[in-house]
């Protein structure tokens, strides 16, 4: 990747980039940190400032930058493929975590919905349980139609 200067870094990027929940008027003149790499629960910016990650780089790390067994394995899985979807399609890996994740939980659980953040995973969360209530009270209609 080329070497730019912080400087040349902070022009591309106030010419560049839209950041989100930001006003960009007031951006251009903050001269925040420009980020470029990440160690446990540090980040480094161009100038090798070291910041403690407070916010976990706000929805996908909670385990720290770097962690060698998490990199290893994503290392590996992307060997094999990146992404694939769970919409009509089915992976080895997908179905061996759903097995080792129920094999911890409580009884009755005994299936997995994969989802990619908090925010989906709340929403989702959500979703099953009206359907759940939808299906509970349907059920109960019908039995009631039938007495």
């Amino acid at each position: 990747m080329n070497q730019r200067t912080t400087s040349e870094l902070r022009q591309l990027d106030n010419t560049h980039v839209w950041h989100p929940f930001t006003p960009m008027s007031a951006w251009t003149d903050e001269e925040a940190p420009i980020i470029s790499r990440g160690e446990g629960f540090h980040l480094f910016d161009t100038d090798n400032a070291r910041y403690l990650d407070g916010i976990s780089s706000l929805w996908c790390n909670v385990h720290g930058h770097q962690v060698r067994e998490i990199d290893d394995a994503i290392r590996a899985q992307l060997d094999r493929v990146g992404h694939t979807t769970m919409l009509g399609l089915a992976s080895d890996v997908s179905i061996e975590l759903a097995k080792q994740l129920v094999d911890i939980t409580p009884d009755p659980l005994t299936r997995v919905f994969y989802s990619d953040s908090g925010a989906t995973a709340v929403e989702v969360a959500l979703k099953l349980a009206y359907q759940y209530h939808q299906q509970k009270t349907e059920s109960l209609r019908q039995e009631s139609c039938h007495h």
